[in-house]
């Protein structure tokens, strides 16, 4: 992993350690398995003890951190015969979007989700994760493309929220998350969003209005970054960690407080540093849901998910 994270200085030390000696082991000079051994004990009982009593952050650190899996990665991996769907019939392609159809176990779905990208020229291409209008007007033709063939949604959200450029704005950006909104409401088929990384604001709740809101274990959830929280209310992003911890952006305060439905828990590190154990997590939790939602009809459906958002906006 390229990136370093300041709360695990020390465990990366030993980390550093145990390559030392693997290097050390593989060009024959000593045997070293078992210090290799007992250093690894000591790093999954020190991860494990870090990762118990993050701050919210920490969290934020770690719902950022750019080793963790992306939707595309999901969708490589859950998704069997995906076939990508591209543009939004009026203005442009928007790659910090992505989606399409596919197999989950077996079933026909549509999947969407937000890509970041991984080195620069990805993070260029897809903006960071951020979506224009022509963004979000693609997830609208997606999850309307559902509905018609009556085809379960499955949504990946990682944002640090919608692109607030001059020309995204030019372009309706506003107009575009509300109508993207509205579809998750409308869609008649069973809709479950997972929070991978960050939920950021309108860009996050645009492809997150479903039946069955999930977050990972270390993800966030906000109305506002708490760098974008500390400059308005302090004038200055320097007390990030104070209002990280009063918006109650975590997935543990939003489960408690009714917001998602369930937190899904990573491997010992975080998801960054187990992506097949996250997959295996994840997949499991969507098809737990996604069979409990195909059991309702699809009036009961759009119902139960217009009571659930009325009743988060008056609470």
């Amino acid at each position: 992993m390229s990136q370093q994270l300041d709360f695990e200085s020390h465990i990366n030390a030993l980390e550093a350690r145990i390559r030392e000696l693997r290097l050390s082991a593989s060009e024959g000079e000593i045997d070293v398995a078992d210090e290799i051994e007992k250093l690894s004990i000591k790093v999954e009982t020190q991860l494990k003890q870090v990762y118990q009593k993050l701050t919210p952050w920490q969290k934020v650190e770690v719902s950022r951190h750019e080793s963790r899996p992306h939707a595309q990665d999901y969708i490589d991996h859950l998704i069997q015969e995906y076939q990508p769907l591209a543009g939004d019939r009026a203005f442009a392609e928007d790659a910090a979007i992505v989606g399409g159809m596919g197999y989950f176990f077996g079933k026909p779905c549509m999947v969407i989700g937000h890509e970041k990208g991984r080195d620069t020229r990805g993070r260029i291409k897809h903006n960071f994760g951020m979506p224009r209008p022509e963004g979000f007007r693609k997830a609208r033709r997606l999850i309307d493309l559902a509905g018609k063939f009556h085809l379960p949604v499955i949504s990946f959200v990682d944002t640090a929220g919608a692109y607030p450029g001059l020309d995204a704005e030019a372009r309706g950006q506003a107009e575009a998350i509300a109508r993207s909104i509205q579809a998750c409401i409308r869609v008649p088929s069973p809709f479950v969003a997972v929070i991978t990384g960050e939920g950021g604001s309108g860009g996050a709740i645009a492809i997150a209005a479903a039946d069955r809101l999930l977050m990972l274990e270390h993800a966030v959830y906000s109305v506002i970054s708490p760098e974008g929280c500390a400059s308005i209310l302090w004038r200055d992003s320097s007390h990030r960690e104070t209002a990280a911890k009063s918006l109650q952006i975590t997935a543990q305060s939003l489960n408690e407080l009714g917001i998602t439905d369930e937190v899904i828990s990573e491997p010992t590190g975080g998801a960054h540093r187990d992506h097949p154990a996250t997959f295996r997590r994840v997949s499991n939790a969507l098809k737990r849901h996604l069979n409990d939602l195909g059991a309702i009809p699809a009036e009961q459906l759009i119902e139960q998910r217009w009571q659930r958002y009325l009743k988060l906006n008056t609470a």
